[in-house]
């Protein structure tokens, strides 16, 4: 699918006159220094040995603990015989081992395969059935899970990690994760692993062995990124070297205006709470962090916000990336106000809409606006983003980053004038190679002069900031009429009560599809929201055809691991209702 060097497009870019200065336009050059993944963060191992760069439960790693374990690491994998472009699975959360484990697999030339530590025996067979991962480095709590599918997968080499590895010690934010202690490196003789061994023993063979670096370049496979499967089987983007490179250099770029301020010695702390696992927080968290020479601070459970809080107090933080959910979910707690917030640049949301409530409260309190952008797994992630210095909540998803192409297209791939709805189609360095294994599924992703289809529906205006109006597959068709949830759903949020809220299309005999609204309401308004003075608001907000037909209240929505809101299981619900 895309090539390196990236083949020129020569489609307008009417956004680059909204560009800030000194913001280039095409990262290519740049990109083109750095041989490898590799090369970039071995780069920054060596210019900041001295720095912290990860935070973890009261303990600071430097960047030379990092090169020094992972070589370690990475040479323990080279004496399992795994050959060059072989899958290693990585099935961690937030915790110092998932960076080292990550840099060594790709100092090895190995691909990493990012897995979700939360997932059923079922989710996880399907991902190392389809990647044909050779090994797996996973949480010791997960040996079961594995355990359960592990005869029908190729995964030889299995290595269990706990949370008090390099550590020495368990601490209370971490205790959620910890079903039981161990004393010994070896996993529970409970669990019928024979062919598992634990994280710090893998770490002293290693250090007996000796590391042979391999040669790597831009177009080597670095990652098989699953995506979360809301249309269907999840499938793997296949992300290069070149890729990650690409994207984190966009990033990088795109965010520098928000921390010029910052004092010459003063090192750029980030707050990682969504999950490594995901492409998010992998290249906007971790490889940009490393990129930056910045310290990152890994919090292994976000939905224990009261421990999250508690150690954000120890650190001056200057970016925060998030959801909305995670956003709103802080805000809500009385905690929220201990954390010195001042020294906040960045707030990155992304994953799903930012409510602008949440978005107007979160500027109120903390002194920094949210900056919303968008990406998805197929381009590494990140897309497109609002100007970082802004004080002003837009509600649009802003510009494409440098050397990135957008357009938005008809049903034939053709694009559409400025402020009419069409398909949103990407090009650009950060763009994958492909699905894993999957020739069809991505030549029908692809248009005739090699945009990607995202799937997404979008307006772009004459200055070339995007809109997302919602996603192709959840627009509800009522009476011939599109009905686009995510206009439906901004409606409801404006109402006090009202926590979040999802809509989806439910079957109906007479117009086809029917809008149904699910609600979660705020606890802490005085005054309930009732069925009637919701629709009654909705009557004065919405023509007829998009008003919510059904109209239900719950305690919870369905999420993803970062939060997102799935509109699909709710619709599952109703399919299998």
């Amino acid at each position: 699918m895309n090539t390196l060097p990236f083949a020129p497009c020569t489609t307008p870019r009417p956004w680059l006159s909204s560009y800030p200065a000194g913001m280039p336009t095409d990262i290519e050059a740049e990109a083109a220094r750095h041989a490898s993944l590799v090369e970039l963060m071995e780069s920054a191992f060596e210019r900041h040995g001295k720095r912290t760069a990860y935070s973890f439960l009261g303990k600071r790693f430097s960047y030379a603990d990092i090169d020094r374990l992972s070589r370690y690491f990475a040479a323990y994998l080279q004496s399992l015989g795994l050959r060059r472009g072989e899958r290693v699975a990585v099935m961690l959360p937030n915790i110092v081992q998932y960076p080292i484990v990550a840099a060594a697999v790709l100092r090895t030339g190995l691909v990493l395969v990012n897995t979700n530590p939360l997932y059923t025996a079922r989710e996880l067979q399907h991902q190392l059935q389809d990647s044909g991962a050779k090994a797996i480095v996973a949480l010791e709590q997960c040996a079961t899970t594995l355990q359960q599918c592990l005869a029908h997968t190729a995964v030889e080499h299995i290595v269990l990690a706990r949370i008090g590895d390099q550590l020495g010690f368990l601490q209370g934010m971490a205790a959620n994760w910890m079903v039981r202690r161990r004393q010994k490196d070896q996993p529970s003789t409970g669990w019928h692993l024979p062919q598992a061994i634990g994280f710090n023993h893998a770490l002293n063979l290693g250090r007996k062995c000796h590391f042979q670096p391999p040669s790597l370049a831009q177009h080597d496979l670095a990652l098989l990124q699953y995506t979360g499967g809301t249309t269907g089987v999840s499938k793997a983007a296949m992300l290069t070297h070149g890729n990650l490179i690409a994207n984190t250099l966009q990033s990088t770029a795109w965010n520098r205006p928000a921390l010029q301020g910052l004092a010459a010695d003063e090192v750029c702390t980030t707050v990682c709470a969504l999950p490594l696992y995901h492409i998010f927080a992998f290249t906007v968290g971790l490889l940009m962090s490393l990129h930056q020479g910045g310290t990152l601070v890994l919090i292994p459970d976000p939905r224990d916000m009261t421990a999250m809080l508690r150690e954000l107090q120890r650190h001056r933080i200057h970016i925060f990336p998030a959801v909305n959910t995670l956003f709103n979910g802080l805000l809500r707690h009385p905690d929220f106000d201990t954390v010195n917030w001042q020294h906040l640049r960045l707030c990155g949301g992304g994953g799903m809409a930012v409510q602008p409530s949440v978005a107007q409260e979160w500027l109120e309190r903390t002194g920094c606006a949210i900056c919303e952008g968008y990406g998805l797994t197929e381009a590494s992630p990140s897309v497109a983003c609002n100007l970082v210095t802004t004080r002003q909540f837009s509600g649009t998803i802003g510009l494409p980053l440098p050397g990135t192409h957008m357009q938005c297209v008809d049903e034939r791939g053709h694009a559409v004038a400025a402020g009419v709805a069409g398909e949103i189609a990407i090009r650009g360095p950060q763009l994958m190679q492909g699905y894993w294994q999957r020739p069809q599924e991505t030549a029908e992703a692809m248009t005739a002069d090699g945009y990607f289809l995202t799937g997404d529906i979008g307006i772009m205006d004459e200055q070339g900031i995007f809109r997302i109006v919602d996603r192709k597959k959840d627009m509800i068709l009522v009476s011939g009429f599109n009905v686009y949830p995510n206009e439906i759903e901004h409606v409801v949020q404006q109402l006090p009560g009202v926590r979040e809220c999802a809509v989806v299309g439910v079957p109906d005999a007479q117009s086809g599809e029917a809008v149904k609204l699910v609600v979660v309401l705020r606890h802490d308004v005085p005054h309930a929201l009732g069925e009637a003075a919701l629709r009654h608001y909705l009557k004065n907000h919405l023509t007829a055809y998009k008003r919510p037909r059904h109209i239900e209240f719950r305690q919870s929505l369905p999420k993803n691991t970062v939060g997102k809101i799935l509109r699909r299981a709710l619709r599952d619900e109703e399919t299998q209702g």
